[in-house]
């Protein structure tokens, strides 16, 4: 039997992600007065940056599960090719606001044009890789998460220096609309719509999948409402609101630990992606040794509390720069390298007859962390004019969330 899913899927599904994330790497970088002029000319403080970077989440939140749902019985590569086109129309329209108002707004909609894409994936990963791959599938696609920062912080930095902020934004704003061709003549959303694949992976894959709907669905129908009331499914809302919080907040203000340095717009950028980099072989890392065990609770735990002992290690540290850097670079990872497995655990473990609508749930609640992380971090950097305080709870909420992981759910559980 060949491989051709891992060609034929993942890479396309992960430049396409990569692609989104772009979109909220490069405001992290506009949004830094000393590499550029957008604070200045919008008239924002630290809280406003905060609000203006995390509303995107709240728009995220909208469509998480109805889009969830629409995959799940229409099309996840017709869902995700009108997201294409609407995220990029938004995106653009980013570098084109004339007030802080109108930025926010913009903002706003471009979440909520993202928000079907995250659960209309994790379908179509789950219709393509059984169970014995789907970490490695999973994470192999949520690697873009760190790739956008590693690819385009660079590049994003350079732009800003010679060109300003709207000519980056517009033109990175275009990229979803350009790859969505790609997008479109590659995917298909099962095995058996990919006539190019050979016959026997297609019957195995087909077979693979049947045959754990058959062993995850309960013996009598269960209300979308006592499914979301599980406790397994609230406390990986909670764990994933704690991991986003901490991802975004980080992201989102982790130049202001390089300002005091005088570093070029090009060096702010490779020191802003070195973390981002280390990530992609900690996602690979701890995806792969998930897949050899089977094992996914503990490789949700350990990630998360190195992560939030070296964000904390990292505060301590501030006074020595390259040390503080350091355990910076392994705090950013936890966050993202916990995806493969933690994505794993509900395709491994729920229903499938409303897999899309738990994955919108679990996946819109956590991702309101993506709005309260900055907001925090901003408020809290406004009146302390550091980021000491925010980034030490951010790190104790990273601890808590690896507490939290001893009650996920280990092993197929009977919903009735």
């Amino acid at each position: 039997m060949t491989r051709q899913r891992w060609l034929r899927i993942i890479p396309v599904a992960l430049i396409m992600y990569t692609i989104s994330y772009v979109d909220r790497t490069n405001v992290s970088l506009a949004l830094d007065g000393k590499i550029s002029s957008m604070l200045r000319d919008l008239a924002m403080d630290d809280r406003m940056k905060g609000l203006a970077a995390g509303v995107f989440f709240i728009g995220y939140c909208f469509l998480q599960v109805p889009g969830g749902y629409i995959a799940q019985r229409w099309s996840p590569k017709k869902l995700v090719s009108i997201a294409l086109v609407v995220w990029g129309v938004c995106a653009m329209s980013c570098g084109l606001v004339h007030s802080y108002r109108a930025f926010t707004v913009a903002r706003f909609f471009l979440g909520m044009a993202e928000s079907g894409v995250f659960p209309a994936t994790m379908i179509l990963l789950a219709r393509w890789f059984p169970r014995s791959e789907r970490v490695r599938a999973c994470a192999l696609w949520c690697v873009c998460q760190p790739m956008a920062v590693v690819i385009s912080a660079p590049a994003t930095g350079w732009v800003l220096q010679h060109y300003g902020w709207r000519v980056m934004l517009v033109l990175e704003g275009a990229l979803p609309i350009l790859w969505l061709p790609v997008w479109w003549l590659c995917i298909s959303d099962r095995p058996a719509d990919a006539k190019t694949l050979p016959a026997a992976e297609r019957e195995f894959l087909e077979e693979s999948v049947r045959a754990e709907v058959l062993t995850l669905e309960p013996p009598r129908p269960v209300s979308l409402r006592r499914g979301i009331c599980r406790p397994e499914v609230l406390v990986m809302m909670v764990i994933g609101m704690l991991y986003t919080g901490a991802a975004y907040g980080c992201m989102t203000f982790f130049t202001t630990v390089l300002k005091d340095r005088s570093f070029t717009g090009t060096q702010y950028g490779i020191l802003f992606a070195l973390p981002y980099l280390i990530t992609i072989g900690a996602m690979m890392l701890n995806s792969w040794h998930s897949d050899k065990t089977q094992e996914r609770r503990g490789h949700v735990a350990i990630a998360l509390a190195l992560s939030g002992a070296s964000l904390i290690l990292s505060v301590t540290l501030r006074g020595h720069f390259w040390a503080s850097y350091a355990f910076m670079c392994l705090a950013i990872p936890g966050p993202f390298a916990v995806l493969g497995p933690f994505f794993a655990i509900p395709t491994e473990t729920f229903p499938r007859s409303f897999l899309g609508l738990l994955l919108g749930a679990i996946n819109a609640v956590a991702n309101l962390g993506g709005f309260i992380g900055p907001y925090f971090v901003g408020g809290l950097t406004n009146l302390y004019h550091s980021t000491a305080v925010p980034f030490f709870f951010l790190g104790a909420g990273l601890l808590a969330a690896a507490l939290l992981s001893s009650w996920l759910p280990k092993t197929i559980r009977t919903w009735d």
